[in-house]
């Protein structure tokens, strides 16, 4: 994904955790319990942690049954999100048709992971960066050695990291689905560092960067010892959470300084940063690929605009999603893909602003950014809490939806006619806030879906979270920065992507458990429990930590020299782990105390 832009971290946090939503409140002095097991054990009671028959119970019962005990049974209700998956599956289908529903189930899964690459790569992060540029925190010279990198490891990791930290903070946000934020993180984590970081290593053997590969393994062991001993003791409180969020701002402070320090001791303070470091894009190709220009939709493929041209025609052109002249020299499986993502594509250019500070207009597009005054605020009341506040009636006549379309046609006019389509508003900056919000809704939206459909996947095939998380979750999420490293490396540079895999996903943990965990604290109840009753939990922690020691360990004792045969080595190790979780969530390998 692109660079992100620079923003209050505090600010974005406080903003996923409006997305996030009330979880309910507990009982004062009661601590929220976070169920992190597996699947359901032999024998289990039919009472599920007081909330009645356990939802895992419908496919031991005759299929006739199947649609009534899904309706009446309250574990069986998903937390937010606009679709019944539950519901569709039992009750729609016919039990005969299972495997079809389950078909297309999955279809949409894949479909919700491409909305939120092409959400987080299009529109989020390109906005980030252009928050960045109007807070005047890159264009400083006097401190150009320092804002690099406080982008990268704050706002650029905000920007790759949000799928995972919004699926974490909504997966977090009910009990019965924390084990797939669990699940997710971890597993994610082991999957970068071993398929990612050994696939980087088979494409290009390279010379790894001694002290920031150290200083990133170190502070992620950390963060991983701090994890399992939170699982060990089974909850975290205010203070752990804080701590979590504590640790990474600690670990951005070491970052700008040991930067610092180095680029003094090198005397070329003002020197763009080496190629190693993951925050910043060094080549052209690669700025392309990012999305801050906006290269798919060919406006670089373009001639000249006339120097009067229609809004009618502004607004086409803006909201077209392909460029032909690029659409005929790709291969054909780019095409097809580009298929699928222009239907999101064309509903996020209506929905989302982008303001590109690249370029002389700075994106404006005056008909479609007007049109976004409405879209956005209705798309963000739309989507908050499930549509919730906005069907709202206002004292129970008006709703609040109608208000909203009210007041935003009102601006879009205004601004449409104190406004020009050759010259953007010197209040132009406000919209990359708007789309910054808008694109963060469509990502928590999409993230809802996917944790509810992975839920309902569980209970259909009788898996645990865990196993969803760190399977069909972590992978989904990573995906796109496996290609994009990949990428990277066979560009010529596997530092910076060798570096990304240990800096980027140091944001995920830390972020992800304390952000999540926080957010379900109320006033009352300043303790969040976690029950990992699944051996599975276990393995995965150790599995991560394993990982982690055998790089700090074997690095080192390559004098950073990485080859294929350490590629192998970590493919190998994933592999062996895949294995055994699957194992473990089979029973095949289980402890009697389990």
């Amino acid at each position: 994904m692109g660079p992100a832009g620079a923003l209050s971290l505090a600010g974005a946090l406080s903003l996923a955790g409006v997305l996030a939503g009330d979880s309910g409140v507990q009982p004062a002095g009661t601590p929220l319990s976070l169920d992190l097991g597996g699947t359901p054990l032999p024998g289990r009671d039919a009472l599920s942690h007081g909330r009645g028959l356990d939802c895992w119970e419908v496919r031991k019962r005759n299929s006739s049954e199947w649609c009534r005990f899904i309706r009446s049974n309250p574990d069986c209700r998903l937390e937010g999100g606009f679709l019944s998956y539950l519901e569709g599956v039992f009750c729609v289908f016919p039990p005969r048709l299972l495997p079809l529903a389950v078909t297309l189930y999955a279809l949409w899964l894949l479909y919700l992971f491409v909305i939120l690459g092409v959400t987080a790569e299009k529109f989020f992060c390109p906005n980030l960066s252009a928050i960045s540029t109007n807070l005047k925190l890159s264009h400083n010279v006097a401190v150009f050695s320092l804002t690099f990198p406080l982008h990268g490891v704050t706002f650029l990791a905000f920007g790759n990291g949000a799928p995972d930290v919004f699926s974490a903070v909504v997966a977090f946000s009910d009990p019965r689905t924390a084990g797939l934020a669990i699940g997710a993180i971890f597993g994610a984590g082991v999957f970068v560092t071993t398929v990612v970081a050994g696939g980087i290593a088979l494409v290009k053997p390279f010379t790894a960067a001694s002290r920031p590969f150290l200083r990133d393994v170190i502070f992620y062991m950390v963060a991983v010892f701090l994890t399992f001993m939170v699982l060990y003791f089974g909850r975290i409180t205010l203070g752990g959470a804080l701590g979590y969020l504590g640790l990474y701002v600690f670990y951005v402070f070491t970052v700008v300084l040991c930067t610092w320090i180095h680029r003094r001791q090198r005397g070329d303070g003002l020197a763009p940063p080496r190629p190693w470091q993951p925050e910043l894009p060094t080549d052209a190709e690669e700025r392309e690929s990012s999305g801050t220009n906006s290269g798919d939709y060919g406006e670089e493929y373009r001639p000249l605009l006339p120097a009067q041209e229609t809004s009618l025609r502004i607004l086409t052109s803006a909201l077209s999603p392909l460029d032909y002249r690029k659409w005929r020299r790709k291969p054909w499986y780019w095409r097809v893909f580009k298929v699928f993502k222009v239907p999101v594509e064309l509903v996020l250019l209506l929905t989302v602003p982008v303001v590109d500070p690249d370029k002389d207009d700075l994106n404006w597009k005056r008909p479609l950014n007007c049109l976004h005054v409405l879209t956005s605020p209705l798309l963000c009341v739309l989507t908050l809490k499930s549509g919730t506040y906005g069907l709202y009636l206002i004292q129970g006549v008006f709703p609040v939806w109608a208000l909203i379309s009210l007041v935003g046609s009102v601006l879009a006019i205004i601004i449409f006619i104190t406004t020009s389509n050759e010259e953007p508003p010197k209040y132009h900056c406000v919209f990359a806030f708007l789309g910054f919000l808008a694109s963060a809704m469509w990502i928590n939206a999409a993230a809802t879906e996917l944790v509810n459909i992975l839920r309902t996947l569980g209970i259909i095939f009788q898996l645990s979270n865990t196993v969803l998380g760190l399977t069909l979750l972590a992978w989904g999420n990573s995906i796109g920065d496996t290609f994009s490293d990949l990428t990277m490396a066979r560009q010529g540079y596997p530092r910076m992507a060798f570096s990304a895999c240990f800096g980027g996903i140091i944001f995920n943990i830390l972020v992800g458990v304390g952000l999540g965990c926080l957010l379900q604290m109320t006033s009352s109840q300043l303790v969040v429990k976690l029950e990992p009753d699944s051996l599975l939990v276990w393995i995965l922690a150790g599995a991560l930590g394993l990982s982690l020691v055998f790089s700090f360990v074997s690095v080192p004792a390559q004098c950073f020299q990485l080859g294929k045969a350490y590629g192998v080595c970590l493919i190998l190790y994933y592999l062996a782990f895949l294995c055994l979780a699957l194992l473990t969530e089979f029973r095949v390998i289980h402890l009697s105390s389990i």
